[in-house]
């Protein structure tokens, strides 16, 4: 990859490993100078697939009304375990009203690829979360060693810190990467709109370095950032600004189709913008991004929460052609006639349910797609062994607008809210999902409330097929009142990793 130097250690990876979980591994592998290199960095996605199975979910809960502290929560997710199913660890912040949203890794798999970082007597470890509150624009920096069921407050980046350094605010995603942490960041310094972008911060001391791009060209709407790590290019996604998103959807707004309807390309090694790729006006938040884990891939999904067209939601997969990038419409799920006396009040008007589609993921493999549509209560599996035509699997339902769907471990709750964030595990068998999309969000859509709740979904990996697993539904008082929403899986999961070696 230009710009990036290959660690001497990959030519001579082996991946041999003990039998233990993350952190209790033995069998790590040897760097030069006699340092080590973590265990749960892989390869390939192979690798990754085929590496001992995660114990534990690591899970955000906010308290939607700021007076109680929001959390890092620990879920034993290991099916002999007498545990299983509930919640082992709790660690709350020390502050209140930063609304956890999306958290990550310090470090990944891509570290491999990628010299210049203090490495340290123990080597870089997929060791610490950073949690960044979206509301509050502080980051949370949490270590999962040497008790991973303890996670322990590590250090707080606060928002003067990253207003100063980088020039953003309200921190959205973060991946780790070649230079560091990338985070996105939904607003500028100081109570500015914007633009967006991403702030990069260090792997190991969390410090915010820059802000990463150096020539943004045309953007400035920001959401997620992935890349093509051969071929030096990173993508960009596109929701809104702050005052778009912090009191639910702004019907203006959506109606003159202002939120982001665009993907973005950069140059990775320069941080230089390169292509705009506008997928149509109508097409309103082009949210999360799931490029292909083949790292010599140009290709990807991106998920689209409403067309503002017919309230259909659909993914498009977007691809290189020459020297040029280009999307195209791959799946469009639409939207489902309902009573309006059994619609909340923001949909009454259109007689109907529209999917949502708040997240997608892309197993390690490649090989299926999931979709969840918070709407209307429904997970969707695709094969995706032909990028360019999804053939739909499978469908679960839980929750939802109208349906209500109950969970099997709960058949006589009525579950509130839908599969939103998603996490499928490396070995492509279960996928978790939680339902809480964002405060205000939740409220506009559910007004009767979100009570937070997880589930696991068993799959086949070749086959497909999805089942909801009875026994592993942790909910209500088991997050101690907190919404959730999203999870990370210990040793790494399909949204944590890029991976550098075919």
């Amino acid at each position: 990859m230009p710009g990036a130097a290959v660690l001497s250690v990959a030519g001579d990876f082996r991946g041999e490993r003990g039998v233990g979980m993350a952190g209790e591994r033995a069998g790590q592998h040897e760097q030069e100078g006699g340092s080590v290199t973590d265990p749960t960095f892989y390869r390939s996605a192979a690798e990754a697939a085929a590496a001992p199975r995660e114990a534990l979910a690591y899970v955000v809960a906010f308290d939607r009304s700021g007076e109680a502290p929001d959390a890092l929560c620990v879920v034993d997710v290991e099916e002999s375990s007498p545990d299983y199913g509930r919640v082992v660890g709790w660690a709350d912040l020390p502050t209140r009203g930063d609304e956890l949203h999306h958290f990550g890794w310090n470090a990944c798999s891509s570290a491999l690829m990628h010299a210049g970082h203090d490495m340290g007597p123990d080597g870089l470890q997929r060791r610490y979360l950073l949690l960044p509150g979206i509301r509050s624009s502080r980051i949370s920096v949490y270590d999962t060693h040497p008790d991973p069921r303890a996670p322990r407050l590590h250090k707080t980046i606060e928002p003067e810190e990253l207003a100063a350094k980088a020039g953003y605010s309200r921190p959205h995603t973060l991946h780790c990467g070649p230079d560091g942490v990338f985070l996105t960041c939904l607003g500028g310094a100081d109570g500015a709109e914007g633009p967006g972008g991403i702030a990069l911060l260090d792997h190991n001391s969390f410090d915010v370095l820059r802000a990463w791009e150096t020539d943004r060209g045309p953007q400035q709407l920001a959401y997620d950032a992935w890349w093509h790590l051969n071929c030096d290019t990173l993508v960009t996604s596109e929701w809104g600004t702050p005052s778009m998103i912090e009191d639910g959807v702004v019907p203006e707004a959506l109606l003159s189709n202002r939120y982001g309807h665009c993907l973005h390309f950069w140059e990775l090694s320069s941080g230089r913008h390169v292509q705009t790729v506008d997928l149509g006006a109508e097409q309103q938040m082009a949210l999360e991004l799931r490029p292909s884990h083949d790292p010599d891939a140009t290709w990807g999904f991106v998920g689209v929460v409403v067309s503002t067209a017919d309230l259909s939601a659909s993914v498009w997969r977007w691809y290189r052609e020459g020297s040029e990038w280009k999307a195209h419409r791959v799946i469009t799920i639409p939207a489902e006639p309902a009573d309006p006396a059994d619609l909340p009040p923001a949909l009454v008007p259109f007689g109907a349910v529209p999917p949502l589609v708040t997240d997608i993921d892309l197993s390690v493999d490649d090989r299926m797609l999931y979709v969840s549509c918070w709407g209307t209560g429904e997970l969707q599996q695709y094969d995706v062994s032909d990028p360019a035509a999804p053939r739909k699997i499978d469908s679960v339902r839980l929750g939802g607008i109208v349906g209500r769907s109950p969970h099997p471990g709960a058949p006589g709750e009525d579950p509130s809210g839908g599969p939103q964030m998603i996490e499928v595990s490396r070995d492509g068998r279960r996928v978790y999902v939680t339902n809480s999309l964002y405060g205000a969000w939740d409220d506009q859509f559910y007004p009767e409330g979100v009570r937070a709740w997880m589930a696991r979904i068993d799959t086949d990996p070749q086959e497909g097929g999805l089942r909801a697993d009875a026994g592993f539904f942790p909910h209500g008082d088991d997050f101690r009142g907190r919404r959730v929403h999203q999870v990370r899986l210990q040793g790494g999961d399909a949204s944590s990793d890029s991976y550098c070696y075919r």
